[in-house]
C-alpha cells in the first residue's frame, strides 16, 4: 500500500507541474496542460502500488463526442477511463451543460471512469458517482504545490487505489448478463454512428462494404447497430466457444470452426484501420465479455432462451418493437410443433414426420432458434422411441441438412446459429458442409439476387449472400413455421423498398411489376375494402405471403405443404 507521505509528494510535483505550465507566456488549450504532469502522476502512483500503470492517451477526434483521454493499463489490464476537463469545470457530470453534457451521456456507460479538471476528482461507475468528489483545497493552476493539504492525498489515494483495483463484476443471472452488456455495446453503436459523419473515417468504406456483402439498403445507422450487436455477440460466442484470454484474434479462431460468417464479420469490422476510431468502447467490451465465465451460457435450462430479447429490451427497446422480436413461450412453439407432426404423419404420410427424409422444414424468421429448436427436440424425441437411441445420431445428421433459418439481425442470427448447432451435434449429427442452415440475410429481398464478386477473404460471408437466395428459389420446402416480426412500418417512399416489404411489396423492379403482395392487396380493394387495407401493411402479413409463396406457389413447390405461424388478431 502506497503511503499518505508519498501520494502527498506526488500530488504535490503534479500540481507545481501544472502551475508551471499555466503560468507561462503562451499557454495552450488548458485541458492540454493537463496531461503530462497527469501522465507522470498516475504512473508514479502505480509503481507505489506495485502496479505496472500506462496511461495510453487516445487520439482526439475534432468535431466529435470522441473518447475519453486516456485507457488506464495496470498489470497489463484495462482499469478503466479518464476524461479531463479544463481547470474550472470541475469533476461534477450534474454541473455539465454543451458539449461536456453530450459526452457524459456517452460516457455514463463506462463502468470505470475517472473525472479530472486537475482540482477535483471524480470516480463514476456506469453513471453512478462512487464516493465523494476529491476537491484539492488550492488551485493547481496558480498555486503550485501550496495548492495539496495532507487529507487531499489522503482522499485522493482512497479514490485512486479504487480506480485502478477495479475488476468487472459479472452477474449469475442471464438476464443481468444482458443488461450489463447492453449500455456498452449501445455505447459502440453510438461511436460508429458518429464515425460515419466523418467523410474520411475508415468506418465509411466499411459500412459500404458491409451493404455490398450483406444488405445493401442498410442505412448509417442500420450498420451501426449491426456493427455494434455483431462485436458484441461474436466476442460474447467466441468467450463461450473457448477463448481464453479473449482478445479479438482468440474469438476469431475459436468461431472459425463451426462459426465462419461471425468469425469473418469479426475480423472485417475491427480491422485495426477502424479501430482507433472505437477503441474505448471496443476494449471494454473485451475486457468486460473476457471475465465471463465459460460455462456461463450453458446449461440444462438453456440460458441462451431469452438472453436476446433481455439485452435488445436493455439495449434499444424501440428497436425491438420496430423489429417485433419478443419471446415466444415454449409452451406454444411445442403445441405448433406436434400439431404440425400430426399433419405431417397422418395427412402427408410421413411416418417421422418432421424427421422423415423428404420434409424441408423452414424458419423465416428464427429469431434465437426457439422453434427449429422445438422441432430438433420432438422429431429426436420420437426416433429414440421408434427407432431406439443408436438411431438418432444419423437422423439427427438427415435432419440437419433438412432445416433452415432466416434472421436479418446478427444478434439473434449468432444465438440461434450456435443454439442450433449445439442441439444438433448433442444428438451425434454431423453438420452439413459449411455449418448449420441458418442464414444472416432479408428473408424479403429478392430470391433473384445476385451476388456480388468479392476477395477470398471475404468468401464466408460471400457464401452467406449467395446460400440465401438459392434456398428461397430453388430448396422445395413443406414446412414454413414460427412467429414472423410484426410492425407498421413508416410510410414507404424510393429510400425504404427493403424495410417496407422488399420484394413481396415491390417485386424485382423495385415498382411493384408483378409483386406477389398484389394478390393480397388488389381484391381487398376490388371488394370495396380499400379503406382497410392499410392494415395489410405489416411486416407480418408480408411474411404470411411470401410463406405462401414459398410452400404452395414458387416452382418449387411439390405438393402440399404447412404454414403455421403466429398471427395478429387483425389478421
Amino acid at each position: 500500500m502506497l503511503d499518505e507521505e508519498a501520494i502527498l509528494t506526488g500530488l504535490k510535483k503534479f500540481a507545481e507541474a501544472v502551475t508551471a505550465k499555466m503560468t507561462q507566456l503562451t499557454v495552450g488549450e488548458p485541458e492540454d496542460q493537463l496531461r503530462a504532469p497527469f501522465e507522470t502522476f498516475i504512473e508514479e502512483i502505480g509503481k507505489g502500488l506495485k502496479q505496472k500503470v500506462i496511461c495510453t492517451g487516445e487520439t482526439k477526434l475534432p468535431g466529435r463526442i470522441g473518447k475519453p483521454d486516456y485507457a488506464v493499463h495496470s498489470n497489463k489490464l484495462l482499469s478503466g477511463y479518464v476524461e479531463l476537463k479544463a481547470p474550472g469545470i470541475g469533476a461534477n457530470p450534474k454541473r455539465f451543460t454543451g458539449h461536456n453534457r453530450e459526452q457524459w451521456k456517452r460516457f455514463q456507460a463506462i463502468p470505470n471512469i475517472i473525472y479530472c479538471d486537475g482540482n477535483e476528482w471524480g470516480l463514476y461507475r456506469n453513471g453512478e458517482a462512487v464516493g465523494k468528489l476529491v476537491r484539492l483545497s488550492g488551485d493547481v493552476t496558480a498555486d503550485g504545490k501550496n495548492a495539496v493539504e495532507p487529507n487531499d492525498a489522503r482522499a485522493l489515494l482512497n479514490l485512486l487505489t479504487d480506480f485502478l483495483s477495479w475488476q468487472p463484476i459479472i452477474p449469475k443471472k442471464v438476464e443481468d448478463l444482458a443488461s450489463l452488456l447492453a449500455p456498452l455495446c449501445r455505447m459502440l453503436r453510438d461511436d460508429v454512428t458518429e464515425a460515419l459523419e466523418d467523410p474520411q473515417s475508415p468506418l465509411v468504406q466499411l459500412a459500404t462494404d458491409w451493404r455490398q456483402l450483406l444488405f445493401p439498403d442498410a442505412s448509417n445507422e442500420q450498420f451501426a447497430d449491426s456493427y455494434a450487436q455483431t462485436v458484441t455477440f461474436a466476442l460474447l460466442l467466441g468467450r463461450s466457444e473457448g477463448a481464453d484470454p479473449l482478445t479479438l484474434s482468440s474469438a476469431e479462431i475459436a468461431l472459425a470452426a463451426e462459426h465462419n460468417l461471425l468469425s469473418r464479420a469479426l475480423q472485417v469490422l475491427t480491422d485495426p484501420n477502424a479501430q482507433a476510431e472505437i477503441s474505448a468502447s471496443l476494449n471494454l467490451l473485451i475486457r468486460v465479455i473476457g471475465e465471463v465465465p465459460q460455462k456461463a451460457m450453458t446449461g440444462p435450462k438453456d440460458p441462451w432462451l431469452y438472453f436476446y430479447e433481455d439485452f435488445l429490451a436493455a439495449y434499444d427497446p424501440q428497436l425491438r418493437k420496430d423489429t417485433g422480436v419478443y419471446y415466444t413461450p415454449v409452451e406454444v412453439v411445442h403445441a405448433q410443433v406436434r400439431l404440425i407432426d400430426d399433419l405431417l404423419m397422418n395427412q402427408f404420410g410421413k411416418a417421422l414426420g418432421f424427421a422423415d427424409r423428404e420434409v424441408v422444414t423452414l424458419d423465416p424468421g428464427i429469431g434465437t432458434g426457439t422453434y427449429i429448436l422445438g422441432v430438433i427436440d420432438h422429431a429426436m424425441t420420437k426416433v429414440k422411441t421408434q427407432q431406439g437411441p443408436g438411431a438418432v445420431p444419423g437422423q439427427a445428421t438427415s435432419l440437419a441438412g433438412n432445416i433452415y433459418g432466416f434472421e436479418i439481425m446478427v444478434g439473434p442470427y449468432s444465438v440461434s446459429e450456435l443454439r442450433v448447432s449445439r442441439a444438433l451435434q448433442g444428438r451425434g449429427a454431423k453438420l452439413p458442409p459449411g455449418g448449420t442452415h441458418v442464414y444472416l440475410t432479408d428473408t424479403l429481398e429478392s430470391p433473384h439476387t445476385t451476388p456480388p464478386q468479392l476477395p477470398l477473404y471475404l468468401q464466408p460471408i460471400a457464401e452467406q449472400h449467395k446460400r440465401a437466395p438459392e434456398v428461397k428459389d430453388k430448396v422445395p420446402v413443406i414446412v414454413c413455421l414460427g412467429n414472423p416480426p410484426y410492425d407498421r412500418h413508416e410510410a414507404a417512399d424510393e429510400t425504404n423498398r427493403a424495410r417496407t416489404g422488399g420484394w413481396v411489396r415491390w417485386g424485382d423492379d423495385g415498382q411493384g411489376t408483378g409483386a406477389i403482395f398484389k394478390d393480397f392487396l388488389d381484391p381487398a380493394v376490388k371488394s370495396g375494402h380499400g379503406v382497410r387495407v392499410h392494415n395489410l401493411y405489416n411486416l407480418y402479413v408480408y411474411f404470411w405471403r411470401w410463406a405462401l409463396w414459398k410452400v404452395f406457389e414458387h416452382t418449387t413447390a411439390a405438393g402440399p405443404g404447412v404454414v403455421s405461424f403466429i398471427s395478429a388478431s387483425s389478421y
